[in-house]
This record gives structure tokens, sequence and C-alpha cells, in this order.
């Protein structure tokens, strides 16, 4: 019994002094912890610990309140003596580049979600892949069968989600196509920092297709068109022909409606012309001309196809009834070929089309009274008064002639053509001239065919025919002068307020280039495109010594290109070599030469 008292107090003993042991121990490891962890007090505490880190995707605004706030409470607990013995700052300089921090953070992640709003935007773009689809759904949902109507509740709610995400869909893709158009150049110009920039249009009919990049080919006009040309410039008349033909569609908001109704069905032998050109990143412009109910009237039906379905942009009515169209012309000496301008002009301008005048400026006055008599020739002949002869005692200046025959007319705002003495024309290029200039929207810069020098094309004077047969469209023959400005459509009141011409510029070339880009940097449309109506006569071109070295280079590189083309300059430069190889010949094989 007693052995057994004095092993309780053993154990007691032994259990009191483990214990006090243990309590010594956490004491000791509570204030080596508590020495260990405590915040050193310095100006610019590290913000890790109470932000997320930097590179965090998404941070979360609500996770920075909760490490204030615990902030805010451990500067509580420090009493005033103590900061003023740690020397630290007050809190406030802290929460403010705590803040900064934040504000830093969201930054980074509005970047990031710009950046998830551009992929939807190319994702949404892809979805125009699936129109055709999404249409179909569509169709099937609104007109199914019969049998749908057997399916369960659990089907029906499928069906209807299937068919709210379509109409979603489709929404978004419509809304993506009216983006494209409202981006492309259609209805307003876009200011180009200079020529190169022009997106040029193709002109087709019917049969053919009027090209500038020729690549490979080398062809002015393609005929046959490639079959995948052919089908595209089909639909597009395809669907032009069924809006034209529609009732609704010819409704235009700018005619009465009554006389928006017509009886006229049209076809395609009612299609005049096309002009059409692809914006990259866009989609295709197509601009349609119809011969219209009377015989000065036409329309014009402008479609796009923004790399999807075709969107019909305008469906509008062109009188032309009442256009006139001044022809200015700067002239000086050269009275044989204004003698054959002024027939081209009487043929085409007074005896087929009527709605013209002609203003000749004419510098100098040497061979003026051969140009005055010839205007009064044709002026008996076909009872022609509208014509201005102008002239100018002072050196001969293209722009300058140009310049004071537009601001000689004083009859309000008109149509102007700017025109030289060797440029012939078509009735189709009067009509062509006034569908495509509209004042304060467009100016017309035709692309016009060149001619090469006759005696190289058909071997020798005796053997040239005359003007009319000699204008056919080849790689042979000619080609589109595509480096030239000079041939204008322009309505006056455009003319006078771009600025006009540089009346600085003297001789030859320079002026034509400075006013086209000043229309590029200008709000209007410039239409670019060959013009099958507008030909420049071959003439014999001189490139005189006076002229500045710039103009005097663009003088000549002009005249290489209009003698011939690179076969037949090639021939002509080789003849030698190729007449002593048919002499070899004919030395070495008398009977088979």
């Amino acid at each position: 019994m007693l052995h057994a008292v004095m092993l309780r107090r053993g154990l007691l003993t032994w259990v009191s002094r483990v214990g006090g042991l243990l309590v010594l121990l956490c004491c000791s490891l509570s204030l080596l912890y508590l020495m260990t962890c405590s915040p050193p007090h310095s100006n610019n505490p590290p913000l890790s610990h109470v932000l997320p880190h930097a590179g965090s995707n998404r941070p979360s605004l609500g996770g920075a309140l909760p490490a204030i706030g615990a902030a805010a409470g451990l500067s509580d607990t420090k009493g005033a003596g103590d900061i003023a013995q740690s020397g630290g700052p007050p809190a406030g300089p802290s929460y403010q580049m705590l803040l900064q921090e934040r504000e830093e953070q969201h930054r980074l992640y509005i970047s990031s979600l710009k950046k998830e709003i551009s992929q939807l935007k190319e994702d949404l773009q892809e979805r125009s892949l699936q129109l055709k689809k999404v249409q179909e759904t569509l169709k099937t949902a609104s007109n199914g069968p019969a049998e749908r109507q057997d399916w369960g509740t659990e089907t029906q709610g499928e069906g209807f989600g299937e068919v709210q995400g379509a109409k979603s869909q489709q929404s978004d893709l419509q809304e993506f196509l009216r983006t494209q158009l409202s981006k492309a150049e259609v209805t307003t110009g876009t200011r180009l920092p200079n020529e190169y920039a022009v997106v040029p249009f193709e002109s087709f009919t019917l049969q053919r297709v009027y090209q500038l990049e020729m690549g490979l080919t080398r062809h002015p006009e393609e005929k046959p068109v490639r079959k995948d040309k052919r089908d595209e410039l089909g639909e597009v008349l395809e669907m032009a022909l069924h809006s034209l033909n529609t009732p609704s569609s010819q409704q235009d908001n700018r005619v009465p409606l009554e006389k928006a109704q017509t009886s006229k069905v049209y076809t395609p032998s009612d299609f005049v012309e096309g002009m059409t050109r692809t914006e990259r990143d866009k989609g295709t412009l197509y601009e349609l001309t119809f011969r219209g109910e009377a015989s000065h009237e036409f329309r014009r039906l402008v479609l796009f196809r923004p790399f999807g379905p075709l969107l019909k942009v305008k469906n509008e009515r062109m009188d032309t009834t009442n256009i006139l169209i001044n022809f200015i012309v700067p002239l000086s000496r050269r009275a044989d070929k204004f003698k054959q301008f002024m027939h081209n002009f009487r043929e085409v301008c007074v005896r087929q089309d009527g709605r013209v005048h002609l203003t000749v400026v004419y510098f100098g006055k040497e061979q003026m009274s051969e140009v005055r008599s010839t205007l009064e020739n044709i002026s008996r002949e076909v009872n022609f008064k509208n014509y201005t002869l102008l002239q100018l005692d002072e050196e001969f200046s293209r722009g300058r002639g140009l310049d004071v025959g537009a601001r000689a007319w004083k009859g309000g705002n008109v149509l102007l053509f700017f025109c030289d003495v060797d440029i012939y024309f078509t009735a189709d290029f009067l009509n062509t001239c006034r569908l495509n200039a509209q004042p304060g929207k467009k100016v017309f810069y035709p692309v016009l065919f060149s001619q090469y020098n006759p005696t190289l094309i058909y071997g020798s004077p005796e053997h040239i025919p005359p003007v009319e047969q000699q204008l056919v469209m080849k790689k042979d023959t000619g080609f589109w002068r595509d480096f030239g400005f000079g041939m204008t459509c322009q309505y006056r009141s455009d003319f006078i307020n771009i600025g006009g011409f540089d009346i600085d510029i003297k001789g030859w070339g320079g002026e034509d280039v400075h006013l086209y880009r000043k229309y590029l940097h200008s709000s209007l449309l410039v239409v670019r495109a060959p013009s099958r109506g507008l030909f420049h006569l071959w003439h014999e071109k001189h490139c005189a010594d006076e002229l500045p070295p710039d103009q005097y280079r663009m003088c000549m590189q002009s005249k290489a290109m209009n003698e011939a083309s690179h076969g037949q300059l090639g021939m002509l430069f080789f003849r030698h070599e190729i007449e002593a190889h048919l002499r070899k010949q004919k030395q070495q094989n008398p009977k088979k030469t």
C-alpha cells in the first residue's frame, strides 16, 4: 500500500515537471516566432502579401478588401508612441500605392478582355461560311413536316433552342455583312495617299471583260471569259434583272410610287455595261447599267458581295436627258489634227447625241484662222452653235488652257470633259461619262485605249485603213493607257471647289496628275476604269529640249510606250539578225527556201 502511494506521488511529480518544460518550450517558440515574423519598418512595404501576383490572368476585385482591412487592423494596434519610435510614415501612402497596384492589374485585365473580343470577331467571320447551312436550318424549322407536331415536350424544347440559336447566328452574320459594307468604298470615297493606292475597276459586257491587270495573258480584253468569272458575272446579272423585274424592288424612295411601277420587262439585251472591282479585305462591288424606258433613261444597280451572299445596295433611276457635256480642248497649232477631231465631234456629239458644248482654248496666233474656219464650217454644215473659241496670247500650257476653259462657263453647274485634240470617242462613251460623274460625290477618270504607230502595225503607210477600222482592241494594236490621267469627266463645281489645275506647270505633263491627287485626297469617289469607247490616236511626239529633266523623262517614256508593243519593238531591234539568218538559210538550202 505504501509502495503504491509513493509511486503515485512520483508520477505526479514527473508529470508536473514535464508539463512545466512543455510550457517553457511553447513560450520560447512563440517568442522566437514573433521575433522572426514581425514586419520591418520601411517606407515602401512590399505589397505581395496583400495583393495577388501581377501575372494573374483575371484578378478579383473583391480579394483586395480583406487584405486592406487586415492591414488597417494591424496598424491600429500600434500606438502613437510606437509610430514615433519606429520613425515610419503613416499608413495613407501605403494604401495609395496599393490602389495603384490594383489599378494596374485591372488595366491588364481590360487588355486581356480586348484580346478575347478580337478573337470573337474572328470567330464571327468564320460563321459566314456557314450561312447556307443556317438558312436551310431556319427554313426547315419554319416549314418542317407534319410529324414534328408529334414530338414530345422535351424534343420540342430542343428544337426551339436550335431555332433560337440559328436565328441568333444569322443576326450576328448579318451584322458582320453590314459592317463589311460600311467599311468598303461603295457610296463615299476614301482619302488615299497617292495614285498607286487606287483600286481600279474592270468593265464588262455580255461577251467581254476589259481588264487592266493583264498578267501573263497580256490582253487588254478577255474573250472568251474564264468560266469562274463568267459564272460570277452571270449570277450578278441574273440578280440585277430579278431586282429590276420585281415590283417591290422598283420602288425607289426618291421616285413617286406611281412612277416607280413599270410594265417594262428587263432582259439581258437591255444591259449596257458593268464595272466591278474587289477590295481584298472587304468584298467585291458591282455597278450595272441598263437601258430604261425612255431613249435617254438608264437604270443603275449597285451590288456588293462581302465575301458572302450578294446585298442590294442601290436601285436608282438615272435620267441623262438634260445632262450637257462641255468639251474643254486646249490647242496650239495642229490645225490638221483639229480637223480630224471635229469630224469625229460632228458625227458623234452633234448628229448622234446633241447634248454637248465645245470650248476651244487656243494659244498663240499661228494657224488661229484655220481653226476658226474649221469651227465655222462645222457650224454651218450641221447648224451647231454651242461652241466657244478663246484665244490666249501666251506660251502653251495644257493645265492653264483647261482651267481657263472650265472657268469661262457661266451657265451654272455643268459636266466637264477635259479632252485633247488626238482623242477619238464614241456615243457610248458620252453616256458612260454622264453616268459615272455626280456633283459632290463622284469624278470619272476613264482609262483610254492608246493606239500604236499604224505604220508599224500595218507594215507601210499604203496599207493603213481608215481611222474607224483601226479601233481594234488587241495586244498588237495598242494598250490601256493606265499611266495617263488627262481625260476626265467631272462637274464644274467639283473642279472649282478642289482648286483647279496648278497653272504654274508649263509645257507637257504633270498638271493632270496634280489634279488627280487632289481628288484622291478629298472625300469624292474617284471612278477609275477602262473605257471601250475612248481612244488615243497615235501621233508623232516631240519632247522639247527646254523641258525640265523630270518632265523630259516622262515625255520620252510616253513616246517609247506609244510606238509599238514589246514584241514589235523587239522584232525591229533584231531585224538585222533576222535578215542575216534568212540570207544564211537561203544560201545553205536554196531549194527549201
